[in-house]
């Protein structure tokens, strides 16, 4: 079956979910439909925004249940589980409380009249959701289309189901009328029929290029709005005035957070020449330091990837890497015995020619450049197919914002790893998608922006 649960640290399947019919589908879509041209979607906006604050105090109430699932069918160690249930919580209330301001009326300036925009919601939107944050991806979609009044047909991620059918069960039990929120498990097939559809209005995915570029097309082909967060490579640059070993510890939590199963986890170290051995020093020290394990263990520091196979990818791109060159400064190897674990790794002498250059290592493996001073760390920042996040460390502010402004992506964080949070735009540029989600930008991604004109009233003579 295309939709299976398996604990990727023990390998025992945990749940099977066979692919809905295309009869079931069309009843899906069916009853989002109606949902859409129903009073949830046309009427008031209070209403929905209610429901987003009982859906966020829910998820307040049953959050070690959510964090343990997560644990068991993606192997997230709890921590990071509690943290990411938390943090979908935190998504809830913040448009319960701010998405009636955000979709409030704009007036514009204008010698033609009295005139305004208006934002009212699209249609169905079709939801294709990754596996890395099996909680988190789905709310930061979810939140902003119930309070704008888009109902959702939404693919979890083969190895999430009971993730995704935990969301939208709380979704309903938090108000939402049948419709506003169903989980689909569908086939890429079955995916492409629904974008053909002319019930579907837009699009949201996040998930790898190539599933980008084909959804993408497909949108395109029917004039479908769309909105794609695909991978990353990001750079997390350590310049000469840098705190090391505060970079040192942020740049291993950075890199090893969920395994390294982050879309915006620094993935590319640049470290200026004048402390790059002291630099990978300490972050050799600490990557050696990593205790590895059953994620259910809170002594644990990393747990297992997602499944097996990505395990197995993630080895083949170390050996190709290794094979065109690169140096294994530390790990290198899948651990041994049962469960998707990977050593901590991290790899030097990467040349532009070494296909690693321009892939994204989704697992817990480090690149370490040396750069010999800003030109030359934004030259090599730039030179990837990716533009998703990135970190700067330094002491001189100035510096680091100046080079933030220079480099081709969608994020920069300066002195902290890449992070999100409801209020702030996430997404990227080149291969690394397009659109906004989260923040006002991100609600009004999917949204009619209706503009609406009263002309000036023509006394009589």
């Amino acid at each position: 079956m295309a939709y299976k649960s398996i604990n990727p640290a023990t390998g025992e399947i945990v749940a099977e979910f066979a692919n809905h019919s295309a009869e079931e589908i069309e009843n899906a879509l069916s009853r989002a439909a109606a949902v859409y041209r129903s009073g949830w979607s046309q009427g008031p906006i209070e209403r929905r925004l209610e429901t987003l604050s009982r859906l966020a105090d829910l998820i307040d109430g049953r959050s070690e249940e959510l964090a343990t699932v997560a644990v068991r069918e993606m192997g997230k160690r709890i921590s990071e589980a509690r943290s990411e249930v938390a943090g979908i919580a935190k998504i809830a209330r913040h448009f319960a409380g701010n998405a009636a301001t955000m979709l409030a009326p704009e007036k514009i300036d204008t010698d033609q009249g009295d005139a305004w925009i208006e934002y009212h919601p699209i249609g169905v939107v079709l939801a294709i959701e990754p596996w890395n944050f099996p909680f988190y991806q789905l709310v930061r979609v979810a939140a902003p289309a119930i309070a704008a009044g888009n109902p959702v047909l939404v693919k979890p991620a083969g190895i999430v189901p009971q993730c995704a059918k935990l969301i939208e069960e709380l979704i309903l039990e938090a108000g939402a009328p049948e419709g506003v929120w169903t989980t689909i498990f569908a086939s890429n097939d079955q995916i492409a029929a629904l974008l053909q559809d002319d019930r579907v209005q837009g699009v949201t995915l996040t998930g790898s290029e190539r599933a980008g570029s084909i959804v993408a097309a497909e949108a395109g082909r029917n004039l479908k709005k769309s909105v794609l967060e695909l991978g990353g490579s990001d750079i997390f640059a350590v310049l000469d005035d840098a705190d090391l070993d505060r970079a040192a510890e942020v740049g291993a939590a950075g890199r090893l957070a969920a395994a390294g199963q982050v879309c915006t986890s620094a993935k590319r170290f640049l470290v200026h020449e004048k402390v790059a051995n002291s630099f990978i020093a300490k972050l050799t020290q600490r990557f050696r330091a990593i205790r590895v394990g059953d994620p259910m263990d809170e002594s644990v520091d990393l747990g297992p990837l997602a499944s097996v196979a990505a395990r197995d990818n993630l080895s083949e791109q170390v050996r190709n890497a290794v094979a065109a060159g690169a140096q294994v400064l530390h790990g290198g190897n899948p651990i041994a015995g049962e469960g998707a674990y990977y050593e901590p790794t991290i790899l030097t002498d990467i040349t532009r020619d070494n296909p690693a250059y321009f892939e994204e290592f989704f697992g817990p493996v480090a690149q370490l450049y040396v750069v010999r001073d800003d030109d030359e760390l934004v030259a090599l920042a730039n030179d990837s197919p990716y533009g998703l996040g990135g970190s700067i460390f330094s002491a001189d502010t100035a510096r680091a914002k100046a080079l933030a402004s220079r480099i081709e992506t969608g994020m920069v964080w300066i002195n902290a790893m890449t992070g999100s949070g409801p209020e702030l735009p996430f997404g990227g540029v080149k291969r690394s998608g397009y659109g906004r989600e989260l923040a006002e930008s991100g609600i009004k991604e999917l949204v009619n922006q209706k503009l609406v004109v009263i002309a000036p009233t023509t006394q009589a003579a």
